[in-house]
This record gives C-alpha cells, structure tokens and sequence, in this order.
C-alpha cells in the first residue's frame, strides 16, 4: 500500500465561478486558476499521484498548456486515475478537507463524494469530504483564498 498527501490553494477573486469537487457552488467570488481552479480536485489528484511516486498535476497538465484552459478538473481526475491503473494502482480511499471561510458547504458536500467517487470508479464510501472555516485567521480566514488537503490510501490492483 502507499499513502500520499496533496494540498492546493486558489485566490478567490470576482468574475470566476466557485467549483469545488465539480459542484459549482453559488457565490459572489470564485477561484483563479488556468483550469477550473477546483481546489479539492487538485488537492487530491496531487495525493493520488505523490503516493505513487509520479510526480504532481504540475508536470502532467501544466498551465502553460491551452489545452487545459478552462478544463473541468473532474476529467484531469479521470486522467490521473487512468495513469495510476497503467502503473498497477487503486484507490484504497481517500480523505480531504476543505479551507474555506465562506460560503458553508455542508450542503454541497454530498454531491461532491458523489463527483469525485463516480470519476475514480470507487463506492461513494471511499471518499471522505470535510469542510472547516479558520475562526477568521490567514488568507482563507479572511476569504482571500480556498485550500484543501487530501490523503489517499492507494492499493495494488487486484490480478484476475
């Protein structure tokens, strides 16, 4: 088994839309990045891939690409799931925490096991979303940005 840990953080800004976990959650500011900026989504594709050894989102879909303008992270997901079954991989299970003042995401959180479950190809059950705001302190305390956390638990697949 291998074990990885992957952290991300977007600056919010006006004129962007909020995307977390492919939900696209109302609010008056959203995140900045070359692709959809999905903080969470990058947060975990960056466990998946430090836990089997190959590098961060970074190297494989790098912003200076324009074929990954304005691209949904959830198919950048589906991308590095395919990488880690070439290389022998599987999700065991994964959790991740959500940085964020504002706005509550208690609601949305569901959907977004959903998103990201269904894209791994694993039961809802293996994917952990937790949301917490930082009392008002720090760059998302103060709502200038998102991070996340993500730890994974990746397993050999299994030969028939």
């Amino acid at each position: 088994m291998r074990i990885g840990h992957g952290y991300d953080v977007h600056r919010l800004v006006p004129g962007r839309k909020l995307i977390l976990g492919g939900v696209e959650i109302p609010h008056y500011l959203g995140l900045l990045g070359h692709s959809d900026a999905d903080v969470l989504t990058h947060a975990l594709m960056d466990a998946l891939l430090g836990a089997a050894a190959l590098g961060d989102i970074g190297q494989h879909f790098p912003d200076s690409d324009p074929d990954y303008l304005g691209v949904s992270s959830l198919t950048l997901l589906g991308r590095v799931v395919d990488l880690l079954a070439k290389e022998g991989w599987r999700l065991g299970n994964a959790d991740l925490t959500i940085l964020a003042q504002r706005p509550k995401l208690k609601d949305y959180i569901p959907q977004m096991r959903q998103n990201l479950a269904r894209t791994m190809g694993v039961p809802v059950g293996a994917v952990s979303v937790k949301a917490t705001t930082e009392e008002g302190l720090g760059f998302t305390g103060t709502e200038q940005g998102i991070a996340a956390h993500g730890v994974v638990l990746l397993e050999p697949q299994q030969t028939q």
